[in-house]
């Protein structure tokens, strides 16, 4: 990984980035990128996106989500205990004694989430999920007053985690759902400023994924692209409570993920394929059976339809408090994605039905 590409990298996923509260990640973004788009925007949904050549032909969107699952201040108590709400899809499991950070108007304020001591746990209490509603945050405060000095309800709350390398180029930290796949747009689109290239490329952090794939929906409609990419994690199939008839046999470090089945495009599946052998770059195939929850669902049914693809990174421990991918997965993704684009001429047909070759 490029030190500079490295450096992107760590600052987005140590920067928070709740579904509705993506801004300042969206700035981080945009100062990266604009050292090498042709143009930068914004829109009132919060998206932001890196725009090379506007005026070519096919118009291209790349998607990569940049908001991450999280908590938001719901109720405070008396005694200045803090009652939250999820943003995205979360294990209360999980909850327990994890450190969190309650993004306040005046700075980030640090808490725990309590859990009663297992010595004082009775019968069924030891074996089961404590809800949601049930579990709090404790900063410190004595007093209600004293609480709401600190926070206000409706701020958001997000994991204290440090981001961390490990052996064998991967990583561990929170949010790599998806600031991978924003990584991975960012990356595919500075390639692309770097070769000669038809088509009007839109590498676009859209917003809100995690609460209803809000963000790609209004950026797709705006940009009224032919062709799109999504950019998302998927479940790595090699840990040992990990079924591979469910989740497929996708391993990290072998690659990004392709995506086969009805959301995505044939005509533009196989040219990934063909830009991938051509270049030797390493990749996997993921079957679904149905449209999977990511940007690429509503990018194909934009408008009268865009030709989709969805690549994936194997992603370790996904929705957790601690997620793992393989950093080489995700510049192999960003170099697959490029040099597609890279290829693709003004007068590429996706129809599926035209170019439907009967076999002999």
């Amino acid at each position: 990984m490029r030190k500079e590409s490295g450096e992107f990298l760590e600052k987005l996923l140590s920067t928070p980035s709740p579904s509705g509260f993506e801004a300042e990640a969206q700035r981080l973004f945009l100062d990266y990128v604009g050292s090498y788009a042709d143009e930068t925007t914004s829109d009132v949904h919060g998206n932001a996106a890196a725009v090379l050549n506007p005026s070519g032909k096919p118009r291209v969107m790349l998607a990569g989500h940049i908001d991450q699952i999280g908590l938001i201040v719901k109720y405070i108590t008396e005694d200045g205990f803090i009652y939250f709400d999820q943003i995205g899809g979360l294990d209360p499991m999980l909850l327990p004694a994890q450190r969190v950070l309650i993004h306040a108007e005046k700075g980030p304020v640090l808490g725990v989430v309590g859990r009663k001591p297992i010595h004082l746990l009775e019968g069924d209490e030891r074996k089961s999920v404590p809800k949601m509603k049930d579990q709090w945050i404790d900063i410190g405060a004595r007093k209600k007053k004293e609480a709401e000095r600190m926070v206000a309800i409706g701020d958001p709350v997000t994991f204290d985690v440090p981001v961390k390398h490990m052996p064998n180029s991967r990583m561990i930290s929170a949010g790599f759902d998806d600031k991978a796949g924003v990584y991975v747009i960012a990356e595919a689109a500075r390639l692309l400023s770097r070769k000669k290239i038809k088509a009007a490329v839109h590498a676009v952090a859209t917003v809100q994924e995690e609460v209803g794939i809000r963000g790609a929906k209004t950026s797709a409609f705006g940009i009224d692209a032919q062709v799109g990419i999504a950019v998302d994690v998927t479940f790595a199939g090699d840990s040992p409570d990990t079924d591979k008839k469910q989740v497929g046999d996708i391993r990290l470090g072998k690659g990004p993920v392709v995506g086969r089945g009805a959301n995505f495009n044939p005509v533009l599946y196989r040219r990934v394929l063909t830009a991938a052998r051509k270049h030797k770059i390493p990749y996997q195939i993921s079957a679904e059976g149905n449209p999977p929850g990511t940007d690429a669902y509503v990018m194909q049914v934009n408008r009268a339809g865009m030709a989709t693809a969805l690549i994936s990174v194997p992603n370790r421990y996904m929705h957790s408090v601690v997620e793992m991918v393989d950093t080489a997965d995700l510049d192999n993704a960003a170099r697959l994605i490029a040099e597609t684009v890279a290829a693709l001429g003004e007068a590429v047909d996706f129809d599926p039905v035209r170019s439907f070759k009967p076999r002999a």
